[in-house]
């Protein structure tokens, strides 16, 4: 995808201004892939609740949040953090951890802060919270979130292993030695992509020792992000390698294949494999 394209995409994105507007996009863009528009999508939400939620997190709002939500709950509203989520415009997840947080430190901690591992529990299993009204409450805004919390995270952590299972299979099928992440682990790397070619191949002229599994989309920021957190420490190690993001690119990146990390959408068709008996 050319950046013109993904940057239109954006704007259309600000325009419609919902965190619900996957459907609007897929009308909108019919001849890009949903799972293509619904990375972009979540992507930049999370982009947009970095940016502000700490502002949510101050003394005085959690303050009118928390009293917010006693009073619509006293007045026999249902769905009244999700209702909140919506109106201050923060993720639902994070508005009911707000509450949760503010809720467990004045009935559990006599004005103290939980602990985050304590509340991460209770995010991902709302029947350990003892109010089975809040309980509810937080329950609600998980399912209903669609790009935070532990309902989103179980889902982004079983797509990656479905895609790389994907690339296994198709390793497999054109009989390549490889190894993965665990082996490489017990065999003492200290950095481990999700495939170390045993034998090389190579892809349009290009060398490939490892190759990097990306259930998402490659934009900007995420892409340079990982570029210095893994794909340099990855060619240091191994040498040159490939990133498949399975779910398009942003095509202005791939600027590094001379270096040695060259971006693709999917597994190449054309692959050059070494004959080891061949002089």
């Amino acid at each position: 995808m050319e950046m013109s394209v993904y940057n239109d995409i954006i704007d259309c994105i600000h325009a419609f201004n919902s965190r619900k507007c996957l459907p609007k996009l897929v009308e909108t863009y019919p001849g890009i892939p949903v799972n293509t528009l619904g990375s972009i999508l979540s992507q930049d939400y999370q982009k947009k609740m970095k940016k502000c939620h700490h502002q949510r997190y101050s003394t005085s709002s959690v303050e009118k949040y928390y009293q917010r939500y006693l009073q619509d709950v006293s007045a026999g509203k249902e769905c009244v953090i999700l209702s909140l989520a919506d109106e201050i415009d923060l993720s639902p997840a994070l508005t009911a951890r707000i509450i949760l947080e503010k809720h467990l430190s004045v009935t559990k901690h006599d004005g103290q802060s939980a602990s985050r591992s304590q509340v991460t529990q209770m995010m991902r299993d709302t029947t350990l919270i003892e109010d089975p009204v809040l309980a509810a409450e937080v329950h609600y805004c998980v399912l209903d979130d669609d790009h935070y919390g532990p309902l989103v995270d179980c889902i982004k952590h079983s797509v990656g292993h479905e895609y790389e299972f994907k690339l296994k299979r198709k390793l497999d099928s054109l009989d390549l030695a490889y190894i993965g992440e665990e082996e490489m682990r017990a065999r003492g790397y200290d950095k481990t992509p999700d495939i170390k070619m045993e034998v090389p191949i190579a892809v349009n002229g290009h060398v490939v020792n490892w190759i990097e599994s990306k259930a998402s989309f490659g934009d900007e920021h995420s892409h340079k992000g990982y570029e210095k957190d893994q794909f340099w420490s990855y060619w240091n190690r191994f040498g040159p390698g490939m990133v498949i993001y399975w779910f398009g690119y942003i095509k202005e990146l791939d600027v590094n294949r001379e270096k040695g990390i060259m971006l693709m959408d999917d597994f190449p068709a054309n692959i050059v494999t070494m004959d080891p008996l061949q002089r």
